[in-house]
């Protein structure tokens, strides 16, 4: 049938026996909505991937709030998911265009090579990003770079790439979803369509949910039950999940050694503290979450000595970050840096005991820091030494 409306995009000059066999589903209508519903997800996941890794290497200019104690794990929780969820929407999103991969000129005029050379950036470091994000959830690193500022790198390439190409293709966007019936198919793109485009928008949308729910039971407890891909749901001694061991740590026995001390240093002054000395100084129990960079996110009853309350037995706090160091000696994070906002915070604890317990070694005995809104990795554990930054 030579019915003009049955054919593949006219602009496009594709192979004979390409342009045959391209199914009606993949329509620039349907690469427009779904890349409109990618393009969502991937923003949200830049932005609150730009937060976490703020937080844990903050520029200068950058502050982070100690309240409410939730927002990082709001803001973590929907990086993660995002991110998963962006990952059928971009495998439908490659599905739909893919034959136009094809279409000749290859390059052509400038503004159409810029166009082909922004796609395959984009495309390279999208699934850069979201396998490598999703390996990271896992812990699983079989590479050689540093995860976390390859990962935070290449997402400016891939939000860069992604802008180049919003800018060339968004006439092409406008016209798909101005028309009133995109969705529909003439009687001869019927006759060669295996699914209609309806079929692969809702298959892309419910694919969506159904991954962000896979994970998100691990960051929204409600649906902990659902988080079948959640590799983290709350299971752990004392009810808490554990990235590192002590065992891993190699601080089993320093930290169980009776001679163990906390050595606090506050300007000129430095005074040590037993565990039965820290247990006998005012006690402040506070509910706070432990919220992981991989996504999980899980609260519990802390109680131990407000930091402030700790500096303030040494010397007098003027004010300053502070400075946590753990027994553990090698490691990425066996050092934390608390900025005063969180070390004025009521809340921010070296903690000694979780819902009423004595810290199980794992968690971080016989003590570790916990603060309100700040990553998991940011909370030491297995401290040795705490001291004011001048």
């Amino acid at each position: 049938m030579n019915d003009k409306h049955s054919q593949p995009d006219p602009e496009l000059a594709l192979p004979a026996a390409v342009r045959t066999r391209i199914s009606p589903a993949r329509s620039a209508a349907v690469a427009a909505r779904v890349g409109i519903m990618l393009g969502v997800a991937v923003t949200i996941c830049f932005l609150t991937g730009l937060i976490s890794h703020w937080i844990q290497h903050p520029p200068g200019w950058f502050w982070w709030p100690a309240h409410p104690v939730w927002l990082y794990r709001v803001t973590q929780g929907a990086h993660v998911i995002s991110g998963v969820v962006a990952i059928p929407l971009l495998m439908v999103k490659l599905w739909s265009v893919f034959p136009r991969l094809f279409a000749r000129p290859l390059l052509g005029n400038p503004l159409r090579a810029v166009e082909r050379g922004s796609i395959a950036v984009l495309v390279g470091a999208m699934l850069f990003q979201l396998v490598t994000g999703l390996f990271n959830t896992a812990q699983y690193y079989p590479w050689r770079f540093f995860f976390t500022t390859t990962h935070y790198a290449m997402a400016f390439v891939a939000i860069g790439a992604l802008a180049v190409h919003l800018a060339v293709k968004l006439p092409v966007v406008r016209a798909a979803l101005a028309r009133p019936d995109a969705a529909a198919a003439t009687p001869a793109e019927r006759e060669r369509a295996v699914v209609s485009r309806r079929v692969v928008l809702g298959s892309a949308i419910a694919a969506a949910a159904v991954a962000g729910l896979a994970v998100a039971g691990q960051t929204v407890t409600p649906l902990r039950r659902l988080a079948v891909l959640a590799p983290r749901s709350g299971q752990g001694p004392q009810g808490l999940p554990v990235n590192r061991t002590a065992g891993e740590a190699g601080v089993t026995e320093s930290a169980r050694d009776n001679a163990y001390r906390l050595t606090v240093t506050v300007g000129e002054r430095t005074r040590a503290f037993s565990l039965a000395e820290l247990a006998a100084l005012p006690q402040t129990t506070a509910t706070l979450p432990i919220t992981c960079v991989e996504g999980w996110s899980a609260a519990a009853d802390w109680s131990g000595v407000a930091v402030r309350d700790l500096l303030a037995a040494v010397g007098d706090y003027g004010g300053g970050d502070v400075e946590f160091r753990s027994l553990e000696r090698g490691g990425l994070f066996n050092r934390s840096v608390l900025p005063e906002t969180h070390v004025r915070a009521a809340d921010s604890l070296v903690a000694l005991r979780i819902g009423g317990a004595e810290l199980d070694l794992d968690h971080g005995f016989p003590c570790r820091l916990i603060t309100p809104n700040r990553p998991g990795v940011l909370q030491t554990k297995w401290l040795s030494a705490i001291e004011v930054r001048r």
